[in-house]
């Protein structure tokens, strides 16, 4: 019983002796190894500014008609691409196109009348200028007076003829969807045959929108409206087509603020220079607008980096052996900082422990 006791103390002792082995061991001043170090590269390091939002086609048009009738053609299909001044759609308007027939013979009639009437005028004063003892001087001046009336009267006719047939033909186009620039056909909501009543004509028939025309409409936060500037170039990050590389420019920011929750934000559009296919409307998109770059400069992790903000230092392992040293920080994007002086590429700095890290680093 004794010897079985002194065997139970015996395994306790040594069980204790280990974990304290290992406690003191890892408590104390360790080597480093590989996984605690890092090589001080060569890069870029970029400070930016997010804007979250989504991606807008702002050149939209949602096209009716502006006449009542049976819709006699719809010459496009949804996903057609069409240019410019392209009929889209029209009207069957046999009662339009009549009025547009009258108004020009209108027209040729007024027109007629107001030759005849400059005649009669240039008549008028031939035989004021070779009056005769027959007739009168004043009976002559008095029929230039009403020839040159008349030739009045049949220009005013004229320009209200050619008004008539302006509104006839205004009132044709109605009758007709026309694209007011290029883009692709994003909805259709005709089809032949179908009746176009009062009631339907505020409804879209064709809807359109310019998908060469994009940019994102998001919110910066109030801490960092004053570093971002119009013109700036923003690198786009598209959740939905991560691999692909674009480009915007910040192209307006609002003056007013909104406040939601307590935080101030403003809205901010950034014009996408290089669009690619497969962009929608409405994608969610982020923006990393660039304030500040340095290309090619050495730099290492903000996690590496000990001391304080104002004497930040690292630990460099040299030839095995750790040694401090004093480095000058220079434009830091949060993740990585630039190195000014005090490391060369290559050397292998320490990480070091929460303590050692200066506080706030990763605010710069």
């Amino acid at each position: 019983m004794k010897k079985r006791r002194i065997l139970i103390i015996t395994i306790c002792v040594v069980v204790i002796g280990i974990v304290l082995g290992i406690v003191f061991t890892r408590g104390g001043g360790r080597e480093a190894t590989p996984s605690d170090t890092v090589a001080v590269t060569r890069g870029d390091v970029v400070r930016t500014v997010l804007v979250d939002g989504s991606l807008v086609m702002p050149n939209k048009a949602y096209l009716s008609f502006g006449a009542t009738g049976t819709v006699e053609e719809v010459l496009v299909d949804e996903g057609n691409n069409v240019t410019k001044d392209q009929v889209l759609a029209r009207l069957d308007a046999p009662s339009l196109e009549s009025s547009i027939e009258m108004a020009e013979l209108g027209v040729e009639l007024a027109e007629e009348g107001v030759k005849a009437a400059r005649a009669q005028y240039e008549i008028a004063m031939i035989n004021l200028d070779e009056s005769t003892p027959l007739v009168s001087e004043e009976v002559l001046e008095l029929q230039v007076d009403m020839a040159r009336s008349s030739w009045e009267t049949a220009k005013l006719n004229l320009e209200i003829a050619e008004l008539s047939l302006e509104s006839a033909e205004l009132n044709l186009e109605k009758a007709v969807i026309v694209a007011p620039f290029d883009g692709v056909v994003a909805g259709i909501s005709i089809t032949e045959g179908k009746e176009i009543s009062t009631a339907a004509l505020a409804t879209p028939a064709i809807s359109l929108v310019d998908t060469s025309e994009i940019e994102i409409r998001g919110l910066i936060d109030e801490i960092d409206i004053a570093i971002v500037q119009l013109g700036q170039e923003a690198n786009i990050i598209l959740d939905a087509l991560p691999d692909e590389e674009v480009k915007g420019r910040v192209a307006f920011i609002s003056p007013i603020g909104t406040t939601l929750m307590g935080v101030v934000s403003y809205d901010t559009t950034i014009t996408l220079e290089n669009p690619v296919a497969g962009l929608r409307d409405g994608m969610s998109a982020t923006a990393e607008v660039i304030i500040e770059r340095r290309d090619d400069v050495l730099s290492i992790p903000n996690r590496y980096i000990r001391g304080t903000l104002e004497n930040p230092m690292v630990v460099v392992l040299v030839d095995g052996q750790q040694e401090e040293r004093e480095i000058t920080l220079g434009l830091t994007d949060g993740i990585n900082t630039e190195v000014l002086s005090g490391l060369e590429e290559g050397e292998e700095v320490i990480l070091p422990t929460s303590e050692e890290r200066p506080d706030g680093f990763f605010m710069r």
